[in-house]
């Protein structure tokens, strides 16, 4: 959250209005293709029609407005959760042409919203740079929404249209005058394309602030008005109204060194000074580079790289330009200054990235992306100029702040000797035989089942909950393995470390992935890996520890969708002969009647075999939570707050978050 938020130039101020000498107009909208395939194979588009793909609608208009801003045209944008789960978002930009395209004989407007791969991110004249250069954004959410309108402020009037799903409901209508200019999109998904289309209004604050670090002097506001019964929508911005709703905006002028301190403000860094460099490549105007790093007294890396302000979760290009400048420069200066034997070996990738925090942002006029979510970037051209201009620019930093340079050595130093202790604790624990099966864990009930399609994993808490489960399950497809007490927290324990620890060393050699760069997520034993605690303080202490032992060197099996928390009953009602289990204390309330014996379950042991398969762990009635990362950057933030040492950050955390815990009197 900005300590202060700057007002932006008001829409319709002289020396803000570009678009008079701008060359966007219906002549900018080039069209390739008709729309016709989205709501066949959305999947294709938005990646998913999970919550994933729900709220990438809403990155899918914002990156339009936010383009308009990147090219100078738009300072101020807001995003609204409105009733009814649709969505607005408002910029004053240009506004979107209303004028007749040559090619399709419909407005510019209705082009670029019913028609796939129409927009002016193609013919060069619209947008220099640009993060939605597939065309497809406004196209695709309009198709994906059974309702969508268009609301137009510029040359000084106001223009509509409505659709539904993708289709148009009527012609252009000017239903006003305006001395205003931008473009307010309002759009509500289609309950027949998502199952859920409820938005989460944090995950899209967490994304939107990314953006306003990205782009200087840019406002972004976000509402939450769908508690609201009615909201007028005709004023430009629904802040105007005042409503007593959730809000938050965002204003950053110190840009990513200011990303980088948000990132670390839980972590102590080990050097005074960010790097940071923005320059041209190339000497081209529209192509740049833009870096800011630091390391922080940690064992976990975070590397945010953007390209043309889109998140590049899955990195690409530039992310391995910056690796291999990072590695070399960090090799060659320590040689240069003795800050290493000769004997010792080069700090590989591994060593260099332990503890650093960086962000990288490149602008190119022609980006090339692999999907069309955006995940990865492909551009070739990305890889050398990152490599140029960073690694001149870092080495040059190294020379000028020579403590900062010796800390960063230091660091890394640190890093490469851990690695050769851990390599040498793993080699010693994750031999061939063991990964084959020859010398699981004693205490590992195993299935019979040489399927891992099949195969489900039961992590208990207790020898007591372990036996009862061992009793109680399906032989053939589950297995048991029983921890004995609290794991070892792993958020600041290296590899080493965590192999001397026999309950960690026996679940990595149960899921037969090894673990660390040797990981191989094909040689999973089992699809299904069921946490089950019991319903107490220690038993949500024991998930958390393991939540964070699977996320932080597991992650691909959370991705993949294998990790899941058992739901066992907190109650059994039973009167006479009848006997009712029932997980909550709602259900609870709804199901008493009069003169019931009612037991609370706090552990698993406390069941007898029979009790255990038919509420936990038969597959036909049970019910099982299945873990998944809607953000991996905040998902990772929250895991450093509350794991790590920074105490007064964990007890703020819990301040805040209190409200939302379920508490166990």
């Amino acid at each position: 959250m900005p300590k202060s938020v700057k007002p932006a130039k008001k829409n319709g101020d002289p020396d803000f209005v570009k678009a008079t000498t701008s060359k966007y107009s219906a002549e900018s909208i080039t069209v390739l293709e008709g729309l016709e395939p989205v709501r066949k194979r959305p999947g294709m588009y938005i990646g998913t029609t999970g919550p994933d793909g729900l709220h990438h609608l809403v990155t899918e208009i914002f990156d339009n407005s936010r383009d308009e801003a990147m090219g100078g045209f738009a300072n101020d944008i807001e995003i609204v959760l409105m009733p009814d789960n649709k969505v607005r978002v408002t910029d004053n930009g240009r506004g979107i042409p209303v004028d007749t395209h040559k090619q399709t004989k419909v407005s510019a407007l209705e082009t670029i919203m019913t028609t796939l791969h129409a927009g002016g991110k193609f013919g060069g004249e619209g947008y220099k740079i640009s993060g939605g250069l597939h065309g497809v954004g406004g196209s695709v959410v309009n198709a994906l929404s059974a309702y969508c309108k268009a609301v137009i402020h510029r040359d000084g009037g106001i223009y509509t249209q409505e659709y539904n799903q993708g289709k148009r409901k009527s012609v252009v209508k000017k239903i006003g005058n305006s001395k205003l200019h931008g473009t307010i999109i309002t759009f509500q998904p289609d309950p027949t394309i998502f199952p859920d289309t409820n938005f989460n209004f944090e995950r899209i604050a967490n994304h939107l602030r990314q953006q306003a670090y990205l782009v200087k002097g840019l406002k972004i506001s976000v509402l939450d008005a769908r508690e609201e019964k009615k909201v007028d929508d005709d004023v430009f911005y629904i802040r105007e109204l005042e409503l007593n709703v959730p809000s938050i905006s965002f204003y950053f002028e110190g840009g990513l060194v200011s990303l980088v301190r948000f990132e670390n403000e839980h972590n102590k860094p080990i050097h005074k000074n960010i790097f940071y460099v923005e320059k041209k490549a190339n000497g081209n105007d529209y192509e740049t580079v833009e870096v800011a790093l630091q390391y922080v007294d940690d064992i976990s890396s975070r590397i945010l790289p953007f390209a043309n302000n889109i998140y590049t979760s899955e990195g690409g290009t530039h992310v391995t330009g910056f690796k291999t400048a990072l590695t070399r420069s960090l090799n060659s200066y320590a040689r240069k200054n003795n800050l290493v034997s000769e004997k010792e070996d080069n700090f590989t990738g591994d060593d260099v990235l332990e503890g650093l925090t960086a962000v990288i942002s490149i602008k190119l006029s022609e980006i090339q992306f692999e999907g069309q979510t955006k995940a990865k970037l492909g551009s070739v051209e990305a890889q050398s100029m990152v490599t140029s201009v960073f690694g001149d620019t870092f080495s040059t930093f190294l020379e000028e702040n020579p403590d900062d340079a010796r800390a960063m050595i230091q660091k890394v130093v640190l890093a490469l000797k851990a690695r050769k202790a851990a390599k040498a604790a793993k080699d010693s624990v994750l031999r061939k035989g063991a990964l084959e099966g020859m010398t699981l864990p004693g205490k590992l009930a195993d299935c019979q089942s040489h399927s891992a399609e099949e195969s489900e994993l039961f992590i208990v808490e207790g020898d007591s909950a372990g036996g009862t489960a061992k009793m109680g399950r399906d032989r053939r497809i589950q297995a048991i393995l029983p921890l004995r007490g609290k794991i070892l927290n792993i958020e600041r324990a290296r590899l080493d470390r965590m192999l001397a620890s026999e309950q960690i060393k026996n679940l990595v050699v149960a899921f037969g992935t090894a673990i660390g760069d040797t990981f191989d997520i094909t040689k999973l034993r089992y699809h299904k890996i069921i946490i089950a605690t019991d319903a107490d303080v220690d038993g949500a202490h024991i998930r958390t520890l393991l939540l964070t032992l699977l996320y932080r060197f597991f992650r691909p099996l959370m991705d993949a969708g294998y990790i899941y928390i058992a739901q066992p009953p907190l109650y059994k009602i039973k009167k006479g002969k009848d006997v009712v289990f029932v997980y909550s204390d709602e259900e609870r309330d709804e199901k008493t009647i009069e003169g019931a014996d009612i037991q609370r379950y706090k552990g698993l042991g406390e069941m007898n075999a029979e009790e255990l398969w038919e509420t936990t762990m038969d597959p036909k009635a049970r019910i099982l939570k299945q873990v998944t990362i809607e953000d991996a950057r905040e998902a990772d933030r929250i895991f450093d707050i509350l794991m790590g040492t920074d105490v007064p950050s964990r007890k703020s955390f819990i301040q805040s978050n209190a409200k939302k815990a379920t508490v166990d009197i």
